[in-house]
């Protein structure tokens, strides 16, 4: 057959066969291993796949060596920021405001990130803006002005309450891909512009009221 008249062609040129397979292996043996090969900068990692399997991460950085017939997908695993666009939602008593937040992750679990959701980068954008908006839900812009409800945690008066409940609440949500967070602080609060300047005669006229209560006992 074929390998018949390959031999005979190479007996023709004076080539000796077994050299010659000799150096056929250790090309194909060369090409294998360089094929096997790849790199890996500080704070990234390799997901290894053999035939659609999982077979691992590798972390460490530098000129890497595994099986050639494994596929190689890259994740950095570098701290990011997310600002968050502004959202008009409502507070806890119903009052329109808008708020935006800037969140700091990165991904911890990559076999999550890479496989229990489709696009880890924008399912930390879609939750970032849920968690934002079920966190201005959860607490008023402001103290009640009747006092009632003094000392409750306010979106504008207990900015460290308000930033742990939304990393807590960032990190239940996250936590399906693989991502942790690091850090995240309300960037923009404010009453929505249709009912701003209500609002702004509301405290002014609070505060009128305070200084003439302030007045009247210091008679």
């Amino acid at each position: 057959g074929g390998a018949w008249f390959l031999v005979r062609a190479i007996s023709a040129f004076g080539l000796q066969w077994g050299p010659f397979a000799i150096g056929i292996l250790l090309l194909i043996a060369g090409v294998l291993t360089l094929a096997g090969l790849y790199t890996l900068q500080p704070n990234e990692a390799a997901i290894l796949q053999l035939f659609g399997a999982y077979r691992g991460t590798s972390r460490v950085p530098g000129l890497r060596g595994t099986n050639p017939f494994y596929t190689r997908r890259k994740l950095s695993l570098r701290a990011r920021n997310l600002n968050g666009e502004r959202l008009k939602v409502n507070d806890k008593r119903g009052n329109p405001i808008e708020i935006a937040a800037v969140v700091v992750w990165r991904v911890e679990d990559t076999a999550k990130a890479a496989f229990e959701v489709d696009d880890y980068e924008n399912f930390v954008k879609v939750q970032s803006e849920a968690a934002v908006r079920h966190l201005a839900s959860a607490f008023a812009y402001d103290e009640d002005d009747t006092g009632s409800r003094a000392g409750e945690p306010t979106l504008l008066g207990a900015g460290d309450v308000v930033g742990q409940a939304l990393v807590r609440e960032l990190q239940a949500r996250l936590d399906q891909a693989g991502v942790v967070v690091e850090e995240a602080r309300l960037t923009h609060l404010a009453y929505a512009p249709e009912i701003a300047q209500v609002m702004l005669r509301r405290q002014q006229a609070e505060y009128r009221g305070l200084l003439t209560c302030a007045a009247a006992a210091a008679v």
